[in-house]
């Protein structure tokens, strides 16, 4: 049976009816045209739910607006900036969740997904579609959907892996040429610049790198040229991996799971990055179920996960999605990968994080973390620890030699407040 074929945005979103929960496809894929079609369509409904991990864009923004309050609210699984400021008021709901237990969710049916609305590429001969530069648990959500609505978009680029989809399973499509969300590299400064130097020191020939957006993958990419026959099994990926693709840096000749391919579930960066994915099959788009399963992770040797934090404390606690009691992002796969690098044979974790925040005023290493913030990657599961001021491993290490070890790469300022404290709070004597 052929798809309906709708002649607006609103039109394209009409068949939806209260109660519904609603997938939607995320990151830079996310499908800005259709939620702006569902942000009218929503005030004529009662009780939507729109099920997302990270959105982006003013029609994602729509979705938090106060005139959808009763009509539609957001289910985040992970937050971004589009939501952060309505799951901090209480007008949208954060679910503290891994990554890789998104899809797991929805298969098992414990999240009913009764619509899923997505971004694809035109039909190819065959009459399918592509999820793009997003498949991550929109995969899982196509699988379980009642129906699915979707945007044929010809800039969305056409990727290998899991996000193939017939044409004939669309309940929907409207088509419409948009551009595809695209985000330049982060400008580096030098604090950026010394915590990539500081992390690449550990980066050897062989290993299989997962890392993410910002200045912080950047820096640490950006060291690694003359490093030979690296891999990729990553969640996501930026700009950042382009250079040493040209320059033969990666050639995932040495990974034992998908060898001489690069593994990720998403990318987020330039229409640079975009065209190099397009129709490329070195480049593999699969489920997070999959891609952030410790145990594909694990049969990589020498896997490294490098990932951020906003804040660290002097036991080895990691705090990544929240500033004190306010959500500010999510779990991700920071654990996912933390666990499965360490698992790997010769893996290696890592947690860096310029050493202050608020200009300089705040520590970012803490005698512990603020009231109410939530810990993402346990002092347990905790390998090395980064900033500018050096890199220090707690594996293995006691509380009195963690916080120590700590204090050496915390900001000069804090680091005799941060003694005293060890002293005072947690009964540390580091001398």
């Amino acid at each position: 049976m052929s798809p309906r074929i709708a002649r607006s945005p609103e039109d394209a979103v009409s068949s939806i009816k209260d109660d519904e929960a609603i997938w939607t496809h995320n990151m830079a894929a996310t499908p800005t045209v259709l939620l702006k079609g569902l942000a009218q369509h929503a005030l004529s409904c009662r009780n939507l739910t729109l099920l997302q991990l990270h959105t982006e864009g003013d029609g994602a923004a729509l979705m938090v607006a106060p005139e959808l309050q009763g009509h539609l609210r957001c289910r985040c699984y992970f937050v971004s900036a589009v939501t952060r400021k309505a799951v901090q008021r209480g007008d949208a709901d954060y679910v503290p969740i891994l990554l890789a237990e998104v899809p797991k969710l929805i298969r098992s049916g414990e999240q009913k997904v009764d619509t899923a609305i997505i971004q694809v590429s035109s039909p190819d001969k065959h009459g399918n579609c592509s999820l793009g530069i997003s498949v991550e648990a929109t995969h899982a959500a196509l699988e379980k959907a009642g129906k699915i609505i979707a945007h044929i978009n010809p800039n969305m680029p056409r990727t290998h892996g899991d996000g193939i989809i017939s044409y004939k399973s669309f309940h929907t499509v409207y088509e419409e040429s948009a551009p595809i969300s695209c985000h330049e590299p982060a400008v580096q400064s030098d604090i950026y610049q010394a915590i990539g130097q500081n992390v690449a020191a550990l980066v050897q020939d062989r290993d299989c790198i997962q890392t993410g957006i910002g200045a912080i993958p950047d820096a640490v990419l950006a060291c690694l040229g003359d490093r030979k026959d690296l891999g990729v099994h990553t969640e996501m990926f930026s700009d950042g991996v382009l250079p040493l693709v040209e320059k033969g840096v990666i050639t995932g000749a040495y990974k034992k799971n998908h060898p001489g391919k690069i593994v990720t579930s998403f990318v987020i960066g330039s229409q640079k990055l975009y065209d190099f994915v397009d129709d490329n099959p070195e480049v593999q788009f699969l489920d997070t179920e999959y891609v952030n399963d410790m145990r594909s992770i694990r049969r990589n040797p020498q896997a490294m996960s490098i990932n951020s934090a906003i804040q660290v404390d002097l036991t080895g606690q990691v705090s990544a999605d929240s500033m004190g009691t306010k959500i500010y992002s999510g779990f991700g796969g920071q654990i996912d990968f933390v666990r499965g690098a360490s698992l790997s044979e010769g893996g290696r974790g890592v947690i860096a994080l310029p050493s202050t925040a608020a200009g300089g005023t705040i520590s970012r290493i803490a005698t512990t973390l603020s009231d109410g913030a939530g810990v993402v990657t346990t002092r347990a599961h905790v390998h090395y620890i980064a900033t500018e001021y050096g890199i220090v491993s707690l594996r293995g290490r006691t509380l009195r030699e963690r916080a120590r070890d700590l204090i050496e790469i915390a900001h000069p300022d804090f680091r005799e407040a941060l003694n005293r404290e060890a002293f005072e709070k947690l009964h540390l004597n580091l001398n």
